[in-house]
Parts: structure tokens; sequence; C-alpha cells
């Protein structure tokens, strides 16, 4: 993949395990100061948000942010080293969409799509009920359900909202606006 591809990165960080607010918070801080020692360097943080947690009864609200990074690895160089952070952290992966102590997602890398157009749209149009059940066995990127998240778009247009989706054609800005006002008001910064 060529600097040129790779463009800005994002990661969404948040956490929920036993919420209480100062300890997600500062579960979240720590994990980013680790960012370094992982060989990830921080471009800028987006504030802190609390979300409601998705999907709603999974748990207790999050707190969730967005970081850009410089990396320069490949993709699934820095998937292993998110993971192995969130292990660090004390992630366990025993339930999807459960509570967590930290979850850093790779939303984007400039403009690539992984591992290609079609894949990509598969799980971009997955029913919700096979969101639940299935998880892809690679890397796609840009993350398939970001355009309909309000907890990674709020973040992200903090840092990146002229950021463009690079199959959708549309800003941050334009993506959040597309969502239900509702979605957008229950995230909070903190």
């Amino acid at each position: 993949m060529s600097p040129l591809s790779k463009g800005c990165i994002y990661i969404a960080i948040g956490g929920n395990h036993h919420f209480e607010l100062c300890n997600v918070v500062t579960k979240i801080s720590m994990a980013l100061s680790d960012f370094e020692l992982a060989g990830i360097k921080i471009r800028s943080v987006s504030r802190f948000f609390s979300t409601p947690c998705f999907p709603v009864g999974a748990g207790p609200d999050f707190v969730n942010a967005v970081v850009s990074i410089d990396w320069h690895g490949d993709a699934d160089s820095l998937l292993c080293e998110l993971q192995a952070l969130e292990a660090r952290h004390g992630r366990e992966r025993s339930q999807r969409w459960g509570q967590r102590t930290l979850d850093l997602d790779l939303i984007a890398m400039g403009t690539s799509v992984l591992p290609d157009l079609k894949e990509f749209s598969r799980w971009r149009d997955l029913s919700l009920d096979r969101q639940m059940v299935e998880s892809p066995n690679k890397l796609i990127l840009p993350h398939p359900r970001l355009q309909d998240r309000a907890f990674v778009l709020v973040p992200l247009a903090d840092i990146a909202g002229d950021w463009c989706h690079p199959i959708l054609g549309i800003s941050v800005r334009q993506m959040v606006n597309a969502l239900s006002p509702g979605d957008v008001e229950a995230v909070r910064p903190l």
C-alpha cells in the first residue's frame, strides 16, 4: 500500500466495562499514552463523548473518541497492534458487542478499500440480525457501517469533518447530517 493511498488513518476508541465515567476516561487516556510505544504516532484526538450503548441493552453507555494517527506499516499490522493494546488494557473478546474495557476500531485508512469493493459492500449491506452473529475473518475498510454510527461520526467530525468516504463520496459532516437528529443529540461531549 503506498503512502498516498493511506492518507489519514482514523481509529475509534471507546470503553464501557463496569461503567464508571472517570475509570473509562482514565483507561482510554492510558491506552492513548501507550500508542507511541506501539509505533503509532497520534496526530489529533477528538473530545471524549458519552454515547448510548450499541446495541441497546448490551451494557452501560460508552465513552467514545476518535484518533487520527500516522503508521508506517500496513493495515493488518496496525490491527494487530491495536488488538495487542486492547489486551494489554484488559479487553476480553467473549461476547460480540458486549461490554469492553477498551475498544480500538480501525475505521479508515485514507482512501483505501479493503479487501475490495465487493467484500466491503457485502459487509456494509449485511442485515442487523446477521451482524449480531457474523463477523468478518479479515479487515474491512473503511468500517462498513461507519456511515450509520453517530458514536463514531460525531467524534470523527471533531477532527476530520471534511474527510470524504472513499466509496460513498460524502464527507463526515454530510454523514452526520444524514443521521437522525436524535442519534446525533445522544452523543454528548464530556
